[in-house]
């Protein structure tokens, strides 16, 4: 009889440590955000060595994660106590070692059994990718450390940091991130100084860019116009027969412009003549009568009255058929419409048909709303930038201001503002554009807050 003897089983193969170190660094690189990085690192670690609780720390923004938390409260006495104690260990502890209640101060210490197991191990990481900020992980553990469980831990965070830099810095921005990066930015530290803390020096910089002196400046529209020009008004009521020069032609002194349909005012000017040559004969008649009449010489005073009379409208009415024959006044360039908008049309005496403006005698002229009435000291500065070109600016000084506002156009009322220009352009009368008028220095917040305050003041009267 054969005895079969059952083979004892073999022993079961050892775990390799280093299969939680790579499983945890593949999570580390596959992780999609940065709160996902942080769970993993203060809850996961521990699969590597177990330990009782997990804090990771920022030098700039404190806590931010927890063990066994889904997001910490800053200003909870145990987040704050983390704060201050974290923090000295950087300063004290550059590499990562066991820590404890003995190697903090006075204060620290007193509160660790309170809050954390007796064995602590301190894992710094430097540069952080948030503003270069440097930081470390935090563990404690009821039973000490052993040193292949530091080595480990140390190599894993390695991997890990190397893991939130690259997510932090390729991540793009949102409104939640933004938030959280403010508030932790505002958080209090109460282990620092006031005049220190991060939010102290926030405030200030704040400050000084609101209070930052800048000048206060309006846009308005603008163009270049004439400063002194020739206005060429009717002379005459009449309608305006042909036009002997173009717009915008060169024009020199005594040469024609334009003339009005003289049939109309030699048809007057002939009656005026005629009768004037009536009553002349008239007083010839009563003249040679008077050697006999005494009657007929008492008419003599009157009819040579009645001559002076019909003189003087002979004369008007030559003078006008002379005036209707319009020349310049002066050389320059001719400024007007269309000639053919003004063929043919009646128009009034004073009515103004064009100008002659001298090439160089050129500035600008803006119209400030009544919403943008700035106070302007003397010489205010100008800048007008022209629609055909934008990327260069006409500078100017102000000449003057109206003091009352004047209808637009397009309806509004607006002040009409005069500059001088600075010095000579090659840019022709009439181009319009967009003008900056500067005025005096004030504060950048009054300059941001000028018109929603005087828009919330105009309906709610604060």
């Amino acid at each position: 009889m054969v005895r079969v003897v059952n083979a004892a089983p073999a022993p079961a193969a050892a775990v390799n440590p280093l299969l939680p170190l790579v499983d945890l660094a593949r999570r580390a690189r596959s992780a999609r955000s940065a709160e996902e990085l942080a769970f993993l690192v203060v809850n996961d670690s521990h699969a590597i060595c177990a330990y009782r609780q997990g804090a990771l720390w920022f030098a700039g923004s404190g806590v931010r994660a927890l063990s066994g938390v889904v997001e910490p409260e800053a200003n909870a006495p145990y987040a704050q106590w983390l704060n201050s104690v974290c923090r000295i260990l950087q300063e004290t502890h550059r590499e990562a070692g066991a820590v404890g209640a003995l190697e903090l101060p006075e204060a620290q210490s007193g509160e660790w059994a309170e809050w954390l197991p007796p064995f602590g191990l301190w894992l710094p990481f430097a540069g952080a990718a948030e503003a270069g900020e440097s930081g470390g992980l935090l563990l404690a553990a009821d039973c000490p450390w052993p040193e292949d469980a530091i080595a480990l831990l140390q190599e894993w965070i390695d991997a890990w940091h190397f893991a939130w830099a690259r997510q932090t810095t390729s991540a793009p921005l949102s409104w939640p991130r933004i938030w959280h990066m403010a508030r932790n930015a505002l958080i209090a530290d109460p282990a620092m100084p006031w005049w220190k803390q991060r939010r102290t020096r926030i405030a200030a910089a704040v400050a000084a860019v609101l209070l930052f002196p800048v000048r206060l400046s309006v846009l308005a529209p603008g163009e270049l116009v004439p400063a002194n020009p020739a206005v060429i008004r009717a002379p005459v009521d009449g309608v305006i027969a042909q036009f002997q020069v173009q717009p915008n032609q060169a024009v020199k002194s005594g040469q024609p412009l334009f003339n009005f349909d003289e049939a109309p005012i030699a048809a007057r000017m002939q009656v005026a003549t005629q009768s004037l040559a009536t009553a002349q004969a008239e007083y010839r008649q009563y003249a040679q009568q008077a050697l006999s009449d005494a009657k007929s010489k008492s008419q003599l005073a009157i009819l040579n009255g009645k001559i002076g009379e019909k003189r003087a409208e002979a004369d008007y009415a030559t003078d006008q058929f002379e005036r209707s024959r319009v020349t310049a006044p002066q050389d320059g360039i001719a400024l007007f419409d269309d000639p053919s908008e003004w063929i043919g049309k009646p128009v009034q005496t004073g009515e103004r048909i064009m100008r002659i403006a001298a090439p160089d005698d050129v500035e600008v002229e803006a119209w400030l709303p009544i919403g943008d009435a700035i106070p302007l000291p003397d010489n205010a500065s100008v800048s007008l930038y022209l629609s055909t070109s934008p990327l260069s600016a006409i500078s100017a000084r102000v000449r003057y201001v109206a003091h009352d506002a004047v209808p637009r156009p397009d309806g509004t009322y607006a002040y009409r503002v005069r500059a001088r220009l600075d010095g000579h352009i090659d840019q022709r009368v009439g181009l319009k554009g967009t003008a900056k008028v500067s005025g005096e220095r004030v504060p950048l917040v009054y300059w941001m807050l000028r018109r929603p305050l005087a828009t919330i003041r105009q309906h709610i009267g604060l």
